[in-house]
């Protein structure tokens, strides 16, 4: 049992090693959000497609001068009302929007149990090297706190106050797209207007009159269709990317303190897995019997 014991025990790093370098692969690694490019493709081939049923062109909606008074309009109000270094930052994290992270969440949550493990059997002070050697900093923050015995509710604290700092930079950007999104239209109304005033130059040509007006109404379809396809949702993307971001340094704190209590690894990976995805939920009842045997050994 002793030697059985020992090997487990000298695996442990082996163990550790795999998993950080999994979870640097799989946290760093971007994949395309085949929701946010299959909204645009879709919402944009019913407005088209209902467009060309209706024997309509798309050389209907192709006006420069409207998409000039749009956009410039709408992100000149937007500097308005947001500093530049938001709006830049919002404009860098429009990759947050077409593409999203691959999730870690299980690989964080073996990590933490592995890190558990090991506290519990040789003490939190032997966590001084695993906590320099992580690659998320939230996690490794917070272990190092706890390494260096900085009271509970005193690092509980602290990394709450990472989160919440986290979480008002990120509502920032998405207010940026959400002021977007509600100008955008307003300045499709102003460019509309804009056209029919020089329709109105033109009344002893009736024919060129009714082109006129078709063509003025298409700053409101850029405006309202750049503010319900483009603008809103891309504010409401980066709130949920916000809210599962926060939830996951949320499963870390929780896995730290469990730690720094002492708890019993099994009951943490309890407290852990609630936080993980449905479908490793629905395959955890299959394997309550090994774990158990694999703790108790």
């Amino acid at each position: 049992m002793a030697t059985t014991a020992g090997a487990k025990l000298n695996t442990v790093p082996a163990e550790t090693a795999a998993g950080v370098d999994t979870a640097k692969t799989r946290s760093t690694g971007l994949r395309p959000d085949l929701s946010t490019l299959g909204g645009i493709a879709l919402a944009l081939a019913g407005i088209i497609g209902g467009l060309l049923l209706e024997k309509g062109s798309l050389q209907d909606l192709t006006q420069g001068s409207a998409a000039m008074i749009v956009f410039g309009g709408t992100f000149g109000a937007v500097l308005v009302t947001t500093p530049m270094s938001i709006v830049i930052r919002a404009f860098r994290g429009l990759g947050q929007i077409l593409f999203e992270p691959a999730s870690d969440v299980i690989e964080s949550i073996e990590r933490l149990i592995q890190l558990a493990t090991k506290a519990r059997k040789q003490g939190i002070v032997s966590l001084e090297g695993d906590a320099t050697a992580l690659e998320d900093p939230f996690m490794r923050k917070a272990l190092s706190l706890a390494v260096d015995g900085t009271d509970l509710q005193e690092l509980r604290k602290m990394m709450e106050i990472d989160i919440s700092l986290a979480e008002h930079n990120a509502e920032g950007e998405a207010k940026v797209w959400e002021s977007a999104g509600g100008y955008a239209p307003t300045i499709g109304i102003i460019g509309a207007v804009m056209g029919l005033i020089q329709v109105m130059k033109h009344l002893e040509d009736i024919k060129e009159v009714g082109h006129g007006i078709a063509v003025a109404f298409v700053a409101t379809v850029y405006g309202v269709g750049a503010a319900n396809i483009l603008f809103l949702p891309a504010a409401s993307k980066l709130r949920i990317r916000m809210n599962q971001a926060s939830l996951r340094k949320e499963m870390i704190l929780e896995g730290v303190t469990g730690i720094v209590e002492g708890l019993n690894p099994t009951l943490i990976r309890m407290k852990l897995d609630a936080y993980g995805p449905a479908s490793a939920k629905k395959g955890k009842p299959e394997k309550p019997s090994g774990t158990s045997g694999d703790l108790k050994a």
